[in-house]
């Protein structure tokens, strides 16, 4: 049988060689059909390990509560008054709602606060602004983060509030460059620290900072939360000079009947609160638990806002597959319409070689020869042109990723799928040129000029 078919396709490459224009524009649906669809799959492909990306920087199990803008409502009359009445009774986002998260959900893993102060970092007279973030100890692990030198600082030195941090690889870029900066100094602000670890450098797109609202962590300054509420500032300490600055601007909010910028005043201690669940099923019944419990805590004011990025990167996924899903079906158009171009000419040649058909039936030759030796020939443009097109459909997400700037990945799958698919299409579309030329009557065929 092995023997019949390399004999078929022997015969199919020799008429394919005697046309070799025709064969060419032949395959041409199949070479761009596989070299599009392979395209398509390469973009969708890379979409998906963007959005993994994504996942990776945001925790796949984590919930992210971050402080917003009161909102008030009321009439104009009294919307001063009825923001501050609002914004009093609100405490914000504080370190107490952290501990009594971690104490009373039990699918609760760990919890990490954040507090970011706009400051300017200066060593052996060099300065640059940054941001120093206060953390405890979780933050790393929450957030994915490695050490390459040196190491995170303890739970002692966090309660003690100890002068050290720990810097992202930008910053030891910029200031310690060809040193080892463990245990050396930097000035954050006011405060000199002392460096503890250096974190491994992440690598992060421009888009993904931009898509995802995080900032470049390379180029920040991280210290104990306790140290960045003891030694910068504690906005929930309020001091005697903002009595006396709210007190003015209440004066003149009755004497001018507007609100003004206080109910926008930044009250909340920490900015950001990064509570990591034990498996991302709980992530979305655990993100109501905290929004229920911190609004009966907050004395039912909403001045925060619960984030489920899982939620949010499931979204974009699914998006993601139905586009290509769309861009795959319209590039598999391709294949069809060269399908259909391999049965016209398959048709075409069955009439030109009526003669040759009659000789081999009248030499012996059975029906199934005939139709096995076209269909073989439909197999091998398909082949051929699945070949071609594979290279060019490599080529094709190369000079994509290469000019619009889009990630592609070509897998292998993507390559089985697509010259499967025009394989597929050679068998089905040769079939009826194939039969209808093991149907032909030997003595017309003969007889045929």
């Amino acid at each position: 049988m092995l023997q019949i078919i390399l004999y078929n396709f022997d015969i199919a490459l020799d008429a394919i060689r005697q046309n070799a224009m025709r064969s060419l524009l032949t395959s041409l649906g199949i070479i761009f059909g596989v070299a599009s669809v392979i395209a398509m799959l390469a973009i969708g492909r890379g979409a998906q390990e963007e959005v993994l990306s994504q996942m990776k920087l945001l925790g796949t199990n984590n919930v992210i509560i971050e402080p917003v803008v009161q909102q008030v409502e009321g009439e104009v009359a009294n919307a001063s008054a009825l923001a501050r009445e609002q914004q009093k009774f609100s405490p914000g986002l504080t370190l107490a709602d952290m501990q009594s998260i971690k104490e009373q959900i039990p699918q609760v893993q760990d919890v990490s606060p954040e507090i970011i102060y706009e400051t300017s970092f200066i060593r052996s007279g060099r300065l640059r602004s940054g941001k120093l973030v206060g953390v405890n100890e979780h933050y790393f692990r929450i957030n994915n983060f490695e050490i390459s030198e040196g190491r995170i600082f303890s739970s002692m030195q966090l309660k003690n509030a100890d002068r050290i941090c720990v810097i992202g690889s930008g910053v030891k870029t910029r200031f310690f460059a060809g040193e080892d900066p463990v245990g050396q100094r930097i000035k954050a602000g006011n405060t000199w620290l002392t460096v503890v670890g250096v974190l491994k450098e992440r690598e992060m797109s421009t888009e993904n900072i931009q898509n995802l609202g995080i900032r470049n962590y390379n180029l920040d300054i991280y210290v104990p939360v306790t140290t960045a509420l003891l030694r910068y500032k504690n906005r929930a300490m309020v001091t005697g000079q903002e009595i006396q600055q709210a007190a003015a601007e209440r004066n003149q909010n009755d004497d001018n009947e507007e609100v003004t910028s206080e109910s926008a005043n930044n009250y909340h201690q920490i900015d950001k609160m990064i509570v990591q669940v034990s498996d991302t099923k709980y992530s979305v019944p655990i993100a109501e638990v905290l929004r229920k419990m911190l609004q009966r805590r907050h004395n039912a004011v909403i001045d925060f806002e619960v984030i489920v990025p899982e939620l949010l990167l499931q979204q974009e996924r699914r998006t993601q597959e139905i586009f290509n899903i769309v861009l795959s079906s319209i590039a598999s158009i391709s294949l069809i319409v060269g399908g259909i171009g391999i049965m016209n000419i398959m048709l075409a040649s069955v009439v030109e070689r009526y003669r040759e058909i009659g000789v081999r039936r009248a030499v012996g030759a059975h029906k199934r020869d005939i139709q096995l030796q076209f269909l073989t020939e439909a197999l091998a443009i398909s082949i051929s042109g699945g070949v071609a097109g594979i290279i060019l459909g490599i080529a094709l997400s190369y000079i994509i990723e290469l000019t619009a700037g889009v990630v592609t990945i070509v897998t292998l799958s993507s390559i089985f799928i697509s010259f499967g698919v025009a394989m597929d299409i050679g068998v089905i579309f040769g079939f009826f040129p194939a039969k209808r030329a093991a149907e032909q009557d030997p003595v017309h065929a003969l007889r045929h000029e």
